[in-house]
């Protein structure tokens, strides 16, 4: 059952507003896409991989040794990562390294990071003057 302030008491639909609207919409693949991208986002390892990635290249040794898991652990979460191009992998000899794929990670990574903080510190009772 809605709550009375979910739902409207009356159906009225704008059809010219929803014939609009629905001609803007993203395609369906790309939000299939998408979603697969936050799901992955979803994972807190992963997101630690993208925290560290965020400050620069680094190889897979290097990966495990800063967020204290397995080569293979790592390597498992960037195959993943790498499949939906949040990062891409450089190799150099017999070493890979991996950066995030573009601009556009860092910011979608930092814009969370900043949306979680704000609500974290708007949750936080404020201290009174006295």
């Amino acid at each position: 059952m809605f709550n009375s302030d979910e739902a409207c008491d009356v159906i009225q639909i704008d059809l010219t507003r929803v014939r609009r609207l629905r001609a803007a919409l993203v395609p369906a693949d790309t939000v299939t896409t998408l979603a697969e991208t936050f799901r992955a986002l979803g994972d807190p390892t992963r997101v630690r991989i993208l925290d560290v990635l965020s400050h620069g290249e680094l190889c897979v040794c290097d990966l495990a040794a800063v967020l204290s898991l397995s080569q293979s652990a790592v390597s498992h979460q960037l195959r993943l990562l790498r499949g939906l191009r949040l990062v891409r992998a450089r190799r150099e000899g017999r070493m890979v390294f991996y950066a995030l794929d573009d601009r556009h990670i860092i910011s979608l990574f930092r814009q969370g990071l900043r949306h979680v903080q704000e609500a974290a510190a708007a949750r936080r009772p404020r201290s009174r003057a006295r």
